[in-house]
């Protein structure tokens, strides 16, 4: 067991991110929640809980560098969710801001474009009155990891139930629990008022542009 002082030096601008020791794994593990994302060149877990959100992970496979983010898209004209996101929607730009900057903040530390691999996880539906909301997030992030030339190496996608999914960027190794027994609304309570919050925000970053 390492105390939290002992912890592996997180990369300037994760320091945030909630880190702990996870006795069950015997590792240093990164927690993120909605709207977050961590990057790390340590050899440290990402986990998260996804419901109708999706995560990718990205890894340079050569560098010992990966990140994991966690994002909803908002709702789409302030209505309803459409699988034909326009290119200047809000939801289209909310998604190529959550993807680009944790891409970026990889290359940043180290990543090569042509080293990245990638894997998908979440998009459940599981907020029946919002309609299929994880449909469109998955649509969304597979188009767009095509669209930018990416491969996509996994994923684990749709369905209805909420997933844990547990992910180790030195090895690109991802461990995913089904939560089929909800015990309380947590999970669809904390995205019901992430997408509501988001709906809401005004992006204000500029043009976003990847670079090698």
């Amino acid at each position: 067991m390492l105390k939290k002082d002992q912890f592996p030096r997180a990369l300037p601008g994760f320091t945030q991110v909630n880190r702990f020791w996870d006795y069950k794994n015997q590792s240093v593990s990164a927690k993120i929640l909605p709207g977050e994302y961590y990057v790390t060149t340590n050899n440290e877990i990402i986990s998260t809980v996804l419901g109708s959100c999706v995560s990718a992970c990205v890894r340079d496979i050569k560098h010992g560098i990966g990140a994991m983010n966690h994002f909803l898209l908002p709702l789409h004209k302030g209505e309803e969710w459409s699988e034909k996101l326009n290119i200047d929607s809000l939801a289209t730009r909310y998604g190529n801001f959550a993807m680009e900057h944790m891409i970026n903040d990889v290359l940043k530390y180290g990543g090569l474009k042509k080293h990245l691999e990638f894997k998908v996880f979440g998009g459940s539906r599981v907020i029946s009155n919002m309609g299929d909301v994880g449909k469109s997030n998955i649509h969304f992030v597979l188009n767009y990891l095509t669209v930018e030339g990416f491969k996509v190496m996994a994923q684990d996608v749709g369905g209805i139930n909420p997933r844990k999914v547990l992910y180790y960027p030195q090895t690109g190794k991802v461990r995913v629990k089904k939560i089929k027994d909800l015990h309380n609304d947590t999970i669809i309570k904390r995205e019901s008022d992430y997408m509501h919050h988001i709906d809401k925000e005004e992006l204000i970053d500029g043009e976003i542009e990847m670079f090698d």
